[in-house]
């Protein structure tokens, strides 16, 4: 059994692991290392990939940096988050507003560190990512449809410096990104309906609050009507294999998220519209394994 010194450390470990949301960290990271062997670098072997130090320092350093924009991010929030998302906030609040700075400054600090292994660009690279997430969160946030659009550009990022590493400027690399781009930025105006009461409590400036529920309805309705563009192209024009089964479902999710969107009317709507985005982004994640299932036994040797 636990004693009482031991849960409370416990739950401080929880509630910084709730703060950097280490559950979307690992995510992205296998996102990454999913993408390398799959899409950016099919000509290389499993292991060159899998054991490139290069990549996984820029997949370390790339976790740093996230956990760090999570933390930021939730120290601009506090008081709004106390509104929107009272359990997760009570949670957060047992690591101090300090240790949580403390932790950012070293996280990024470190992610610095380790990318300079890589090369002088790359300290360029996640310094400017640093600066980017933290000028989104303390300023470019509160600007309506920028902040979105900010959001979603930082959100891909990781995937974008693994894309230069490579080196790799397939029309096919485009054309996924603008999918993910486009579902990232759908979720992220949900998130603005969604979080309403509190970002009206702390003067936020978004489109709901700005033009009604019912304008940004429409432009995020007009945004999955144009992420339909992009899955038809992969399906129909490139060549992923059995992946092209996932971007069929997602059509068909897409289509019901839409007729689902227009109906919608309070919070507890637009938190499953929230968690059907989120479903289909994180399903991506694995689903890139099915571009082509014997490619991992094919490129061990």
């Amino acid at each position: 059994m636990f004693d009482r010194k031991s849960k409370l450390l416990l739950l401080k470990v929880l509630s910084l692991f709730s703060v950097v949301r280490g559950y979307n960290i690992l995510v992205i990271a296998l996102a990454q290392y999913l993408a390398s062997i799959y899409i950016l670098a099919p000509d290389l072997s499993l292991r060159k990939v899998v054991f490139d130090v290069n990549l996984f320092v820029i997949v370390i350093a790339s976790a740093m940096v996230i956990a760090a924009g999570y933390i930021i991010n939730n120290f601009y929030d506090a008081e709004k988050d106390l509104i929107n998302k009272p359990r997760k906030s009570m949670l957060d609040r047992l690591v101090s507003q300090r240790f949580k700075l403390t932790t950012y400054f070293v996280l990024n600090f470190m992610a610095v560190i380790a990318a300079s292994y890589v090369s002088f660009r790359a300290v360029f690279f996640f310094s400017s990512y640093i600066f980017g997430i933290w000028l989104y969160s303390h300023k470019l946030k509160r600007i309506p449809l920028l902040g979105n659009f900010i959001s979603a550009i930082l959100a891909i990022t990781p995937f974008f410096v693994v894309f230069v590493y490579y080196r790799n400027f397939e029309t096919v690399i485009f054309v996924h990104a603008m999918f993910l781009f486009l579902l990232i930025l759908s979720r992220e105006m949900i998130k603005d309906l969604e979080n309403i009461s509190g970002d009206i409590a702390q003067n936020y400036r978004t489109i709901p609050i700005i033009y009604g529920a019912n304008i940004s309805k429409t432009i995020i309705a007009s945004l999955i009507l144009f992420t339909l563009l992009p899955s038809l192209l992969l399906i129909f024009k490139y060549d992923v294999g059995y992946m092209n089964f996932y971007f069929g479902v997602c059509i068909l999710l897409l289509v019901l998220f839409i007729f689902l969107l227009l109906r919608s009317k309070i919070k507890k709507d637009y938190v499953w519209l929230h968690n059907i985005l989120k479903l289909i982004i994180v399903a991506g994640v694995f689903s890139i394994l099915l571009i082509d299932v014997d490619m991992v036994l094919n490129r061990i040797l």
